[in-house]
């Protein structure tokens, strides 16, 4: 698992800055869930095996919980998409924190 300590850096573009809209997310909440303390994050083996893909379940300013699958580009992050979690990762993320 690769640890980012430098600061966070998104790549948004025609290919992904519409997909936490497909949610009804907007881009500044997806990128607040990445700061949440009590984050969960997890790989993705399951939907890509070109890169590597990571999936993070954190909470908003607002206190909303998202699951989030991104990967490293360019030394940037790139949300693949951005959802409210579901009942079973509500449990997971609540075990872990």
């Amino acid at each position: 698992m690769r640890v980012v300590k430098e600061a966070f850096e998104f790549e948004w573009d025609k290919g992904n800055s519409d997909k936490p809209k497909k949610h009804g997310l907007t881009l500044e909440e997806t990128e607040e869930a990445f700061f949440d303390e009590g984050k969960v994050i997890f790989a993705d083996w399951q939907h890509s095996t070109a890169e590597v893909r990571i999936t993070l379940l954190g909470k908003t300013k607002k206190g909303m919980l998202l699951n989030i699958t991104y990967t490293f580009r360019k030394n940037k992050i790139r949300v693949i998409t951005a959802r409210s979690i579901n009942k079973k990762e509500v449990k997971l993320y609540e075990e872990t924190t």
